[in-house]
């Protein structure tokens, strides 16, 4: 049963955020048995609409498992088996669930406004990407190469549109709105993200995390947030960019998440839902050396080795908690032991890393802790 005051702490500390300034806007949402028991939004109108960023890689995560569940799609079998353009300059040996699970080799081969747009010209691009790293051997997070490859997969196998196919096969039998690649006369609730705040410095980076690190000298502020802000752009979200592109309400996130807790549609091979959300078969070292913890599913779990927090799940949800969060401090997660999930967005991206991560740890552990004890 819900505790009415560990949620009113929860939503004062959300509140907080927008009410301080230090957020334009943030909606959160809390799913338990099938429903949705918490749904707030700060700063903007109920039913605004979000991009969550990298929370839209469990959806085309949840679309791959339903063809791996019918024999269409083996996981350890190679890309070009069923996209050959993929196969050159050595790429020819990387596997889908090396890509599901970041370690493809190739995290920042470029595809953007203009190369997007067609399958034709995504394919193109595919063809003239070159690993940067071997596959199998580095976890480097791949922000939107890895599931370009996996949406045009998506799109192989079932002859549609990989956000067609995402609706068909995921949000449609759940009852849920279409989240990726929204049409343009449906737009209008989605609401812009901007960037605010300002990069740590490196002394508060060396204070923080033990390592001198000059965030602005790695990715200059605004080349890193021009590139997420290109997913304000109408026609980034007609597209819907598989790796970051989706659009959600956080009550329907939180939902999907209830879904993968619960399959109350008999979607996902039983089997193969619970390898996706629970079999950990990525551990390499993270770039501040946190284990990976990633599902070949293309999630993540929070773990036993108390790092859970660096992963985004805060410090009360329990080590099989499984989820995938965004840039700027987005949050989607589900707790089998609690049967809790969580969803929380805004449209506020914080630069100062070491403010959102203590964000995200905060509203992360007051989310999960709802429950009366």
């Amino acid at each position: 049963m819900i505790d009415d005051t560990k949620v009113t702490a929860l939503l004062t500390r959300v509140r907080r955020e927008v009410d301080d300034g230090l957020l334009p806007a943030a909606q959160v949402a809390i799913g338990l048995e099938g429903e949705v028991v918490v749904d707030e939004t700060f700063g903007a109108p109920p039913g605004s609409r979000f991009v969550p960023f990298s929370c839209t890689k469990a959806l085309i995560g949840a679309a791959l498992w339903r063809l791996v569940g019918d024999g269409s799609l083996d996981l350890e079998a190679p890309v070009v088996a069923y996209i050959p353009s993929f196969g050159t300059h050595g790429k020819e040996v990387v596997t889908v669930e090396q890509v599901l699970m970041h370690l493809g080799g190739f995290p920042l081969a470029p595809l953007g406004p203009g190369r997007w747009d067609t399958r034709e010209s995504r394919l193109e691009s595919f063809a003239r990407w070159r690993l940067t790293l071997t596959p199998g051997e580095t976890f480097m997070y791949h922000p939107t190469a890895g599931h370009w490859v996996l949406a045009e997969i998506i799109e192989e196998l079932t002859g549609e549109p990989y956000g067609d196919a995402v609706e068909r096969l995921v949000t449609m039998p759940l009852g849920l709105p279409r989240m990726l690649a929204i049409a343009p006369d449906d737009q209008h609730d989605i609401l812009d993200a901007v960037g605010v705040g300002s990069p740590p410095t490196p002394h508060e980076m060396e204070e923080a995390f033990g390592i001198r690190v000059d965030l602005a000298a790695l990715m200059p502020p605004d080349v890193a947030l021009q590139a997420l802000l290109t997913l304000n752009s109408p026609d980034a979200r007609t597209i819907g960019v598989p790796g970051g592109g989706g659009v959600v309400r956080a009550a329907d996130l939180a939902l999907l998440y209830q879904a993968f807790l619960h399959d109350p549609k008999d979607m996902w091979d039983p089997a193969v839902l619970a390898d996706a959300t629970a079999t950990i078969r990525n551990t390499l070292p993270d770039l501040w050396g946190v284990p990976a913890n990633r599902t070949r599913g293309g999630l993540m779990v929070r773990g036993d080795d108390d790092m859970g927090h660096r992963r985004g799940f805060g410090r009360t949800a329990s080590a099989r908690t499984f989820g995938h969060n965004g840039a700027g401090g987005q949050l989607a997660f589900a707790d089998p032991d609690s049967g809790l999930s969580v969803a929380y967005v805004t449209s506020g991206l914080d630069q100062h890393l070491i403010r959102q991560i203590r964000r995200d740890t905060a509203i992360a552990s007051l989310a999960a802790n709802v429950l009366k004890d």
